[in-house]
């Protein structure tokens, strides 16, 4: 083991839990103001408490989410400074606008959102929690332009004296083919999580306090959260779809690694399970669906898949002696855990919209612990989805400019990286409890009772208290 490795594992480690709040901050910013708009449209009591109660859930995952992301951009100073100088010029930008423009926009009207409550006109206050949610999304898309431009590097040149990748077209960047599909397909995933909490919370209500006066505001997230698990699993898969085909084109070692595809083939089928060699360089036994691959990666099921030999011997050509295959039982296994995990909570949703059908309540506990676990299946997916993602695309950092190995800091010892490597796993893992204590804390306490007060008129309002409004 060396520093290149233990930069590595905390980058991975750090990001996939840093990413365990992001999806849920998307998607949650969005179904809060939904709540709150159908309040205010309706003025029915109940959406005002579940607005309330999910937006508290959201404030603390939001804050959570802050706090490990700050790391990230560390790491690319610390560990990785060779990559951070290769491909600062492109990162920058994008980077810089996330921060500048999307988080002050989210982070600043979720300010006014939170001590708004009773101070501001309704329809200015419902506007604070929209441009959050708008804000949150805005701030995924410049990140991910940034990671696809990793993917398929575009809108750059190489300067010959300095060695480093410039910008020449940044609009090029920010509509890169990968990003323009990567990005509906990550928001997508976070309504997935974020549908899935409202399922799960609201379901554990449902079936421990059965005769609670808030059980229609219960019954109605339920079913909300459950639609939208539904809707949400239906974009990933139309998104993931045109994604595998995008990856074909421009990744085709990633897609042939997924598949465990270790020859080209036309057509080629799809595998369901492949078992093979411990060095992952052949296959043994496979159960497989004919032409499936083909038409996921080509569209055509007739179309041909490069395999993994072949993609070595061409890139061997192109780009000098090496291994250019990513590790395959990980590409394979982590994109099968994120299919099926992703799955499996859309089957859950399923079974919640049975159990309610006809205005019944659902009562079986054993639904209840499925639906305790139905956060945690889309969280995996995504988690596994971001693995498959990043190690699909080794040995490079910067696909066909840069490999992993050359982006690593090279005065950071081994002994300072594991350092720091214990440290914020020991941090993290301090967060995590204090992040799992405090939802479960709050989930648990149920939907708020809410007396409407009305809108400021600017009479009195000195006399009234600073409403933070929980």
């Amino acid at each position: 083991m060396d520093a290149l490795d233990v930069a590595r594992w905390q980058f991975g480690v750090t990001t996939v839990y840093h990413f365990l709040f992001v999806p849920l901050t998307i998607g949650l910013s969005v179904l809060v103001a939904i709540l709150q708009t159908l309040w205010h449209r309706t003025g029915d009591e109940k959406y005002l408490k579940l607005t309330k109660f999910y937006g508290k859930l959201f404030l603390i995952n939001f804050a959570m989410g802050v706090v490990t992301g700050i790391v990230q951009e560390f790491q690319f100073g610390m560990n990785w400074s060779d990559y951070s100088r290769f491909v600062g010029d492109i990162f920058g930008a994008p980077l810089a606008i996330e921060a500048l423009v999307a988080f002050f926009l989210e982070s600043t009207f979720i300010g006014l959102w939170i001590f708004g409550w009773d101070r501001l006109p309704k329809r200015l206050h419902l506007a604070a929690i929209w441009a959050a949610a708008i804000g949150t999304n805005l701030s995924a898309y410049f990140i991910l332009a940034a990671n696809s431009f990793m993917q398929n590097p575009v809108g750059y040149r190489i300067n010959p004296d300095t060695g480093r990748a410039e910008l020449t077209d940044f609009v090029a960047v920010l509509t890169n083919k990968v990003a323009l599909i990567t990005f509906p397909h990550t928001i997508a995933g976070a309504f997935l999580v974020a549908g899935s909490l409202l399922v799960a919370v609201a379901l554990w209500h449902l079936i421990r306090n059965r005769d609670s006066a808030d059980t229609p505001a219960y019954r109605f997230a339920a079913k909300f959260g459950a639609w939208v698990t539904l809707a949400a699993t239906a974009a990933v898969m139309i998104t993931g779809d045109i994604q595998g085909k995008i990856m074909t084109q421009v990744q085709p070692m990633k897609m042939a690694a997924a598949e465990g595809l270790y020859e080209t083939e036309s057509p080629a089928p799809f595998s369901v399970l492949t078992i093979g060699s411990l060095d992952g360089s052949r296959e043994l036994f496979a159960i497989k669906i004919p032409y499936l691959l083909s038409y996921l990666g080509t569209g055509d099921p007739d179309g041909t898949v490069a395999g993994i030999n072949d993609l070595q011997a061409q890139y061997a050509t192109q780009y000098g002696p090496g291994n250019y295959a990513p590790i395959i039982p990980v590409t394979y296994w982590s994109f099968r855990f994120m299919i099926g995990f992703g799955l499996a909570a859309a089957a859950i949703a399923l079974l919640v919209l049975w159990t309610q059908r006809r205005g019944r309540t659902p009562t079986s506990r054993w639904l209840l612990r499925a639906g305790l676990a139905m956060p945690v299946l889309p969280l995996l997916a995504n988690s596994f989805g971001w693995i498959f993602t990043e190690m699909g695309r080794q040995p490079w950092i910067v696909f066909g400019e840069m490999l992993t190995r050359d982006g690593v800091s090279r005065s950071v010892s081994l002994t300072e990286v594991l350092t720091s490597f214990t440290a914020f796993t020991l941090i993290y893992a301090t967060l995590a409890v204090i992040e799992v204590k405090l939802l479960i804390h709050y989930a648990r306490a149920g939907v708020p009772d809410v007396t409407e007060t009305p809108a400021p008129d600017d009479t009195d309002d000195a006399e009234r208290p600073l409403a933070f409004a929980y």
